[in-house]
């Protein structure tokens, strides 16, 4: 998609949040109106025929444009946290990063077999966190998944697409 006025309104931060990375700030596609419109807008193109009821929210980038979008797609919000942060029975994933594990976690009956479920988050780099999410809503065995970002990073080195399945479908607003 690459719309213009996204890429004009992104911000970029060298050196963030270490030497050597340049950090593509959203918020300030998020602090104006009219791109908050077109990513709604574009990711609701995306996905208004395919039968979206729950839009996976990925801590904490993910939530800002799941609710809008699930808003206009007449579908629910699930919030896919750390440990430690919702409250409830939760279920939970853990996965390997760079220099440790972490893990993701979701509300235990947020997601039923009925459900299509579209997984949102900012940026796609290693894929390491969208992974985990994928395999965690998978252990709810909704009918269908989709995956989607704002960001798409396809500098040398990142290949965050080759983690998953080559059926699934993933989309972005923007590659980088």
């Amino acid at each position: 998609m690459n719309n213009p006025k996204l890429i004009e309104n992104l911000r970029v931060i060298p050196d963030f949040p270490k030497p050597g990375i340049m950090f593509q700030d959203i918020s300030t596609l998020f602090d104006k109106a009219e791109c908050l419109k077109i990513m709604c807008d574009e990711t609701v193109d995306l996905y208004k025929d395919k039968g979206i009821t729950k839009i996976v929210g990925i801590e904490s980038r993910g939530f800002l444009l799941a609710g809008a979008v699930a808003k206009e797609l007449n579908a629910g919000v699930v919030m896919c946290r750390k440990p430690g942060k919702l409250p409830g029975e939760t279920v939970q994933m853990t996965y390997e990063k760079e220099y440790g594990t972490d893990t993701v976690c979701i509300h235990k009956g947020s997601i039923s077999e009925n459900d299509v479920v579209l997984l949102h988050d900012d940026l796609l780099a290693t894929g390491g966190s969208m992974k985990a999410a994928y395999d965690l809503v998978k252990m709810f065995n909704p009918k269908k998944i989709y995956i989607n970002f704002i960001i798409e990073l396809t500098i040398e080195g990142l290949h965050g697409r080759d983690v998953f399945d080559k059926d699934v479908e993933i989309t972005r607003l923007l590659k980088i």
